[in-house]
This record gives C-alpha cells, structure tokens and sequence, in this order.
C-alpha cells in the first residue's frame, strides 16, 4: 500500500498546502478501555490506529476529551483523534478540536462502524443524518448541523435476534479478521485520497465493496 507521504502531490496541494485551512482533523470513532478494543464498535479507533501507523503519527496527547497526534504531511498539517468520552458524547471532543484548530467543516472526516453496510464495504459521505450510530449522533447534536464528511466502515447486521447493542459490542469472528485487515488498508487510502486530493475523488475512488480476486 502506498503510503500518505509518498503519493504523488495533487493539485489540491499546490493551492492550499502551508496556506489557510491546510489543517485537517481525522477522527476515529469508538470507546475508550481495554474491554472494547477490539470490537465492532471500535472500527473508527481501529482505522485511525492504521493511519497512525501509515504516516508514523505517535498518538499520546490528550486534547479536548481526546487522545490526539498531530504530523506534517506534504505541507498539510494532519490531526488524528480518538475521542476519550465514549461513543455517546463524542462530539464534545469533535467540536473542542475544530474549535481549537480552526479547521472548517469541510476539512474534518469522521470514521465510525455502520450497521447497515456489510462486512467489506465502505462509504463516503459529504453530510447525513446519523443512522442510529449514537456517536455520529452526538457529533451532529454539538455542531448544530449534518454538514460535516463521514467515512462508514461496515460492519454488517447481527445474525438472528441478537440486539444491536450487544453485537457492536462484539469482537470480530475470526473468519472477518482477513477481510477487517482489507478494510482497514483500503480506510487508509480513502483517508489519503480525502486529505490529498478531495471528498469527490475519494468517494469515486473508494465507495463500495472490496474487490476479491
């Protein structure tokens, strides 16, 4: 996988890069603790981790109710977070950073699980309601509007009967972790090709299922 720092620079870089709003903030969505580390809910933590991993961004400062790191990336400052407060109020930590950072709505890119997405597939957005996704809901709630990109990471329907709730709060089966690591790499690149290039081009880049040879 080609990595953030070694992509070509687009034409989106020559106008803005070192300039006004050449800040963008990357949230991950999920709880904080080591019982839900790995579970469904956790998917938006998880991505942010590979992106952290990606552009070697250590994340360990605690900013606005959030864990945060921040990196340089071809003139763009880049601002990763995972929210400290818990799915249901993490937009108290999304709108302390835009309000410290100064970084316009359209330059911030919330990434949470979705259930109604299968396994494998991701979605970009410009602006949306939250789909019952209480975290997305709270961030909508703080800033008094729907306006803001988003990128779903499905997770797919809990099988039979079982409540919503408890499946979220479920570890991925052993037979997803394959497919999780795809997704994760693929999440990656749809957040490059957000900061890099533009929510257009990563939405007609990277909205869909993974492709399996």
């Amino acid at each position: 996988m080609q990595r953030l720092g070694e992509m070509v620079l687009p034409l989106r870089a020559h106008k803005d890069a070192g300039g006004e709003n050449s800040t963008f903030i990357v949230v991950g969505l999920g709880n904080p603790g080591r019982e839900y580390k790995d579970t469904r809910h956790n998917v938006g933590f998880m991505v942010i981790d590979s992106i952290s991993a990606d552009l070697d961004i250590k994340i360990s400062r605690v900013q606005s109710k959030a864990l945060v790191g921040q990196g340089l990336v071809q003139g763009y400052k880049v601002i990763l977070a995972k929210p400290q407060t818990y799915m249901n109020l993490s937009g108290q930590a999304v709108s302390g950073l835009l309000r410290f950072y100064k970084v316009p709505l359209d330059h911030l890119l919330v990434v949470h699980d979705d259930l109604d997405l299968p396994l494998g597939t991701l979605r970009m957005r410009p602006d949306g309601g939250s789909g019952g996704q209480k975290g997305l809901a709270s961030i909508i709630q703080q800033l008094g509007t729907q306006a803001f990109p988003r990128l779903r990471i499905g997770i797919g329907r809990p099988p039979g009967r079982m409540p919503a709730s408890d499946y979220v709060l479920q570890t991925f089966s052993s037979g997803d972790k394959e497919t999780l690591q795809a997704v994760l790499d693929r999440a990656v690149a749809a957040a490059n090709a957000f900061i890099l290039h533009d929510l257009n081009y990563a939405m007609n880049q990277f909205n869909g299922a993974l492709e399996h040879e």
